[in-house]
């Protein structure tokens, strides 16, 4: 009987710490561990104390990837403890900024991270000298998303533009129409990414996931809905502890969450497209068709197909939100604090973000709380690594640690979005 250990000490490229270890025991998985060992952030604790104005600008700080997902999430969760809506142009609004950032994020890692994987490439510098065409489509894809975060967020790092009630400032027409022209120009771009991302050869992989994200009545959810599952969670966004859980681990700093008496879940673009198929436009139904997709997709490598049909979705809504936006009278909703709890969550890139805020009666946090993706993903990950290495496993160390690799890029994970390179030590008894 052979035992042997696959370790990935260190997860270079990386948004944050991690490293694997695989234990073979037997010609069978025995453990498959993505361990994070990046120091605590403490972002919540740094929350305490701080006045609800600044909330927006402090979570934007969580990730430079998809800072909106958590300036909306807090501005929500905060709203909702002051018992306040925002509705009509300002809402909308919200949804075109999410736009930019579903653009932006989704180009990043379908076409410079992910893609290479499945070309034989080391990363895209490599895959641009036979694949030009479409590095170049990806980068236009991702500029214009940050053009339409600028110009909504006040810069596309971290926006300050952003508060709860709206926004500071409101673009005028005259100032989206550029924005507009530089989608109309991208979308064949979108197109063509799907189309070229669907050609790629994909290992077969079909997982059992319970998918879990927002459902809205009548769109596809950027910030908004009810939580629901695959399995018949449908509960509103308050009541989340009711459904999930977190749970400490030795080998994570981060949090695992999983669904109350069952486990793992599913969150990102494959949970939201299952949930949420019937809510895409005609159009973006007929490519996935096209793609090879039905309502329903299950395999995680396929993952960067529905990313691209994502990016393809959200430049349609910023330019039907572009033609039919309507300056408002003011730029956000009065917002009088009052003691409190609110909830909020939105779908980031890469699942749900979900906040609740505990404030007094002047407006200040007294406890913060913020479920990011990726703490919801680790279970699922690591349930996909032992999976995937287990239909490896005749195969050479080298080749388990690239599937493996791959695998973790599937749900480009804040930790380890960038991961091109793992160290590999492997103990052999």
């Amino acid at each position: 009987m052979t035992t042997k250990t696959i370790r990935v000490e260190y997860l270079t490229r990386v948004e944050g710490e991690g490293a694997l270890e695989l234990r073979i025991d037997g010609g069978r998985v025995a453990s498959a561990q993505l361990n994070i060992f990046e120091p605590p952030r403490l972002f919540e604790a740094l929350l305490r104390g701080r006045g609800y104005a600044e909330t927006p600008d402090i979570v934007s700080r969580i990730c430079g990837i998809c800072p909106i997902a958590y300036q909306m999430g807090a501005v929500h969760a905060i709203e909702n403890a002051f018992g306040v809506r925002v509705e009509g142009q300002l809402r909308a609004l919200r949804r075109l900024i999410y736009c930019g950032e579903w653009i932006e994020s989704h180009a990043l890692h379908v076409v410079m991270l992910h893609a290479p994987d499945f070309l034989g490439f080391a990363d895209a510098i490599q895959m641009a000298r036979e694949h030009g065409d479409m590095v170049r489509n990806g980068l236009a894809l991702k500029k214009a998303g940050n053009e339409l975060m600028r110009l909504l967020g006040g810069r596309e790092i971290h926006p300050v533009n952003v508060k709860v009630g709206g926004f500071h400032r409101l673009p005028t027409r005259a100032e989206l129409a550029p924005v507009a022209g530089s989608l109309e120009r991208v979308r064949e771009h979108a197109v063509a990414l799907v189309r070229w991302v669907a050609g790629f050869t994909f290992p077969d992989c079909e997982r059992d996931y319970e998918f879990v994200g927002l459902r809205h009545a009548g769109e596809y959810p950027f910030n908004e809905g009810r939580l629901v599952s695959s399995r018949g969670i449908d509960i509103d966004i308050a009541d989340f502890d009711s459904e999930f859980e977190e749970r400490h681990v030795a080998h994570s700093t981060a949090l695992h969450a999983v669904v109350r008496r069952r486990g793992a879940y599913l969150v990102g673009p494959l949970a939201r497209y299952a949930l949420n198929f019937e809510r895409l436009p005609a159009a973006v139904r007929a490519l996935a068709a096209e793609a090879g997709l039905g309502p329903v997709c299950r395999n995680p490598f396929r993952s960067i197909v529905v990313r691209a049909l994502e990016i393809v979705y959200a430049v349609d809504e910023a330019l039907r939100l572009i033609a039919a936006y309507e300056p408002p009278d003011y730029a956000a909703v009065a917002a009088p604090p009052r003691a409190g709890s609110g909830f909020g969550c939105t779908e980031a890139p890469r699942g749900i973000c979900w906040h609740r805020y505990d404030l007094d009666a002047e407006g200040s946090i007294v406890r913060a709380r913020i479920v990011p993706p990726t703490s919801q993903n680790q279970p699922s990950i690591e349930a996909d690594l032992a999976a995937v290495a287990t239909a490896v496993l005749d195969q050479s160390d080298e080749t388990i640690r690239d599937r493996c690799e791959r695998c973790i890029r599937n749900y480009d994970p804040c930790i380890s979005c960038a991961a091109h390179f793992l160290k590999l030590s492997i103990h052999r008894a």
